[in-house]
């Protein structure tokens, strides 16, 4: 075997970056609403968790918004606080 001819087992692994945007910014969305909690549900992972802004590409003010509009629908109950496999 020559030094070029390399085999792999499994296909190697290259990393796709995707661009990342604000679909806020592109919605140009202004009001994130805390009494829509089929909007918010995309928000938050299956345990309830907020997801960050590197995952879903938000930016800061509008990761801010997100964050004050769960944690409302949290409080008045349109949200759990905790849920396993909520999705």
């Amino acid at each position: 075997m020559a030094q070029n001819d390399i085999r792999y087992l499994t296909p190697i692994n290259i990393e796709i970056k995707k661009d990342k945007y604000c679909r806020f910014k592109k919605s140009k969305i202004k009001f994130i609403d805390y009494k829509d909690p089929d909007f918010l549900l995309k928000l938050i992972n299956e345990q309830g968790k907020i997801l960050p802004r590197r995952l879903t590409g938000t930016s800061a003010k509008y990761q801010r918004r997100v964050n004050k509009a769960i944690k409302r629908a949290r409080h008045i109950a349109v949200l759990p606080y905790v849920a396993d496999m909520m999705k």
